[in-house]
């Protein structure tokens, strides 16, 4: 086992998706996360088709939005509507280093698992709210899902043909940079840790985080007090950088500096383009879009994809396919960089479950694959007699009272 967070424990009381990418995250990088859930019902997504199938097409009752997020975890399942199920997180807790939810703000204070009702018994713990909108200001009691917050945060309003209705980006990323933010968060929460002795409380809202993706966007507005219009697949801050046309599909082109659409003109066999006044530079190029748009499109149309993408390769021009997802798994780097990861899961007998792998790499802590995204309440019992070594009796009874 490595991972720079081996020896450390996460109790993981997330569903769905912010809080269960943070946590994959933590798992990943080493740490020993216990995925609690509510027995018989679990996580919500575990609901949630397609399901995996098993390699007769048998359907396991496993899905893959569940998979996609909670590799390197051991479910256990305890009902924290019950007093010993209560007490029975409160036991956990006492063997943990992190404690990640992402309920509606409030909702834990009914099981005594606030962070008010906790930090005083666990004063080294780290606990991690992933919430809508934050625990703090007008909204906060309110419920915040990906789409309402890519609507709310500005995200749609730039994403989108301009001819269209704005769109949502087409994987929920505020979940995602939301569950980024957290894990970054918790990871510089641990360093304070080690240096005071102290835990802390994280407040992470996916409207903030949003708010904070909107980066480039965001700048141009305050810098100029002009709203950013929707621009479909073209750049608000470069020219060109976006899709043409070619005889048989679509390609991306991206000149990030003069240099290259120098480049670019002369292999067209059109250096008047790069000479031209309308043209010469980025902030010319700017101003005279969709003038060069017009004349560059009039070109790529006429010869096809592949063409387009080898001779340009072959002048370090930024250029690239649009892909399916078939063909980005098939694709070399995709696959020389490890992105996508087999492991055995008890659903599929003997087929593999194909997951996405972690982007990160370390050289002395690689992201280690350990456990396969569980089945519900699967380590339970595991887990009971490893972290609080109860015995078969002690267990047995936790079940009669419906605690677990």
């Amino acid at each position: 086992m490595t991972g720079p967070l081996l020896g450390l424990r996460v109790f993981d009381l997330t569903r769905i998706l912010a809080g269960p990418s943070c946590t994959q995250i933590l798992g990943d990088l080493g740490a020993d996360v216990v995925k609690v859930e509510m027995p018989g019902t679990g996580d919500d997504t575990r609901g949630w088709p397609p399901y995996l199938m098993d390699d007769q097409g048998d359907d396991m009752s496993e899905t893959a939005y569940f998979a996609c997020t909670n590799r390197n975890k051991r479910s256990l399942t305890i009902n924290l509507r019950s007093s010993e199920g209560q007490k029975l997180a409160r036991c956990l807790l006492e063997t943990s280093d992190i404690f990640v939810e992402n309920f509606k703000s409030g909702s834990l204070k009914n099981y005594g698992l606030d962070y008010d009702q906790l930090k005083d018994d666990f004063p080294s713990l780290i606990y991690c709210s992933i919430s809508g909108f934050g625990r703090t200001g007008p909204y906060a009691s309110r419920p915040g899902y990906d789409v309402l917050i890519q609507g709310m945060a500005g995200l749609m309003s730039v994403t989108g043909d301009p001819e269209t209705k704005p769109q949502k980006v087409g994987v929920p990323i505020s979940d995602l940079f939301a569950g980024m933010y957290a894990a970054v968060s918790i990871n510089a929460a641990l360093r304070h840790r080690e240096v005071s002795g102290k835990g802390q409380f994280i407040d992470i809202g996916l409207l903030d985080t949003t708010v904070a993706m909107m980066t480039n966007q965001a700048m141009n507005y305050l810098a100029t007090g002009l709203v950013p219009p929707r621009l479909g697949n073209e750049h608000p801050n470069i020219v060109p950088y976006q899709v043409f046309p070619t005889s048989d599909g679509e390609i991306v082109i991206a000149c990030g500096n003069d240099e290259q659409f120098c480049r670019l003109c002369e292999f067209l066999e059109r250096p008047d383009i790069a000479n031209n006044a309308k043209f010469k530079s980025n902030a010319c190029r700017l101003v005279n879009r969709q003038e060069l748009n017009g004349i560059l499109c009039s070109i790529t149309s006429k010869k096809p994809s592949h063409y387009w993408l080898e001779q340009l390769e072959n002048r370090s021009i930024s250029c690239g396919p649009i892909n399916t997802l078939d063909k980005v798994f098939a694709d070399p780097q995709v696959k020389a960089r490890g992105m996508l990861v087999e492991m055995a899961h008890p659903a599929l007998g003997d087929e593999t479950l194909r997951l996405v792998g972690s982007p990160i790499n370390m050289s002395q802590t690689p992201v280690d694959y350990r456990y396969p995204p569980p089945r519900l309440g699967q380590h339970t019992e595991e887990l009971l007699r490893e972290i609080l070594c109860m015995d078969s009796e002690q267990i047995a009874a936790l079940r009669e009272s419906g605690a677990i």
